[in-house]
């Protein structure tokens, strides 16, 4: 009697739904790259806003802005300080801000693409992405410091405050401190460069 060949049925893949797409990380670097459009430093006096940078305005080596409101602080007179500040050393900033930006759009454009080369693209980009962040708020906290100690040469040879405090604020300490700080927005954008790097690897990672 003739045996038939058996015929063995090899059963699909399991899917791993979702994050075997780009949907997560498209998703998570989009959210990185529009974050560039919110605020991502500040600088403060005594616990108050007195102006504020969005990445983008990094990007774009723009100085700060007033945001100073209230009693404490006259907005107007802020805003004609702050123009002042276009002494400040920016070093490379422009650069970290322009370069975290273009590789989460990168990353972006990768994510709608198929093929395992893809996703290790999306990954790479978005740990490049991340760094380059991280990398920015490390340039602009020197440059602060620095343009900082510009300032007190200045204050002493002309007897005013610094960035013109005097003038703007009644009855307070002429010792206040100024310094430099990131608001969360800032955070979320390297977390959300950190995600699409793991959604990336997790869509490049074979399934079992």
């Amino acid at each position: 009697m003739e045996s038939r060949p058996q015929t063995v049925v090899t059963a699909p893949p399991p899917s791993r739904g979702m994050f075997g797409t780009g949907i997560p990380s498209s998703v998570a670097f989009a959210v990185g790259v529009l974050l560039f459009f919110l605020p991502f430093s500040e600088i403060k006096c005594s616990g108050k806003t007195l102006m504020k940078k969005t990445g983008l305005e990094a990007a774009m080596n723009k100085d700060y802005k007033a945001a100073a409101t209230g009693d404490l602080f006259n907005k107007n007179k802020v805003g004609e300080e702050a123009s002042k500040t276009t002494a400040e050393p920016k070093k490379n900033t422009q650069y970290y801000a322009i370069g975290a930006m273009a590789l989460g759009v990168i990353g972006l454009l990768l994510s709608f693409m198929k093929g395992r080369s893809s996703s290790l693209g999306g990954m790479v980009m978005g740990v490049l992405a991340a760094g380059a962040s991280i990398m920015l708020m490390l340039e602009m906290k020197s440059a602060f410091n620095e343009w900082q100690s510009l300032q007190v040469p200045k204050k002493a040879q002309e007897g005013t405050d610094f960035l013109g405090l005097d003038k703007m604020t009644q009855g307070l300490d002429n010792n206040m401190a100024m310094s430099i700080s990131f608001t969360p927005w800032f955070y979320v954008a390297i977390v959300a460069f950190l995600a699409a790097a793991v959604f990336s690897y997790m869509r490049k990672r074979p399934s079992t």
